[in-house]
């Protein structure tokens, strides 16, 4: 496996750290070996997990952004809801044949999600699937909430099973070193006047988006119908409960993955919205300085 001159035929510069990653990585894949790839926002875990995806020589293989797979994986779930083994059949059809899974943005804050996710990696280890994710969190570190961590602790002993876990350490945040646009999403912008509604967009206020009980899944399925996203009244989100800045931040990760383009209107500025006890805010802070220049 030559990875290394696989990213570097791309372009990308590499620093210190992304370089001793991608040596783990080298010997991981020789060995067929599953990775967990974690650290802060804007290091180039996605860039790299996906050069390592794309050089593996297999050709059963399946790359998902985690938001997505689980929603697919709620929908096959519902439809069999009435048959013995509804969950194991529903992992089953979505793995298919797959030798390689790669999930993009591994991260729990549901219970539900987390117990699904162990039963999950339950049938990936069966079927001796390679599994590589990527994370801001650690293994350890998933489903957060104290309140129902130890209830992922299976969940996570398999994680640590299956793949090896590589690092990227702090550094640099490359998310924002370029200069024009490289997506939808990025030619967003922050402002603190309403703008002129046209017909393509869809327009929410945070309140009703982030403060009543709505879900991920429900965000995906807005998603899937509108391409331009305007958020009104949003708070400094230090001020808000931390159920509602995680629906904040869950907002943001489904925008960037399905690249829909997304105003918000404040009072405030970046660095005073995105404040709280919420883990995922970091990244949420990162994604929103892409539009924020």
């Amino acid at each position: 496996m030559d990875l290394r001159s696989h990213v570097s035929s791309s372009g990308y510069e590499l620093d210190e750290a992304q370089l001793r990653a991608i040596d783990r990585l080298e010997a991981l894949g020789d060995r067929r070996r599953g990775v967990y790839l974690h650290g802060p926002v804007g290091r180039g875990k996605s860039f790299l997990a996906d050069a390592f995806f794309d050089v593996l020589p297999v050709r059963r293989k399946r790359r998902v952004h985690f938001h997505s797979f689980f929603q697919e994986l709620h929908a096959r779930i519902s439809e069999r809801l009435h048959e013995r083994g509804a969950v194991m059949k529903a992992v089953d059809e979505l793995i298919g044949r797959s030798e390689v899974l790669a999930f993009d943005e591994f991260h729990l804050h549901d219970i539900g999600d987390a117990m699904l996710m162990t039963r999950l990696l339950e049938a990936l280890k069966k079927q001796r699937v390679m599994v590589i994710a990527t994370s801001n969190y650690p293994p350890d570190g998933l489903l957060p909430n104290p309140l129902y961590h130890d209830h992922f602790l299976p969940g996570i002993a398999l994680v640590k099973e299956l793949m090896d876990v590589v690092e990227i350490e702090a550094g640099t945040d490359y998310r924002y070193l370029h200069g024009r646009p490289r997506s939808r999403f990025e030619t967003g912008e922050i402002r603190t006047d309403v703008p002129a509604r046209t017909g393509d967009q869809v327009w929410f206020a945070f309140g009703d988006l982030c403060e009543k009980p709505t879900s991920t899944h429900d965000y995906l399925a807005l998603a899937a119908q509108y391409d331009d996203w305007v958020i009104t009244e949003v708070p400094r989100l230090a001020t808000c409960d931390r159920e509602a800045q995680q629906r904040f931040a869950n907002v943001v990760d489904v925008l960037v993955d399905k690249d829909v383009r997304l105003t918000l209107v404040s009072d405030h500025p970046l660095s005073e919205i995105v404040g709280g006890r919420a883990l995922d805010l970091a990244r949420t802070a990162s994604r929103l300085e892409l539009i924020n220049r």
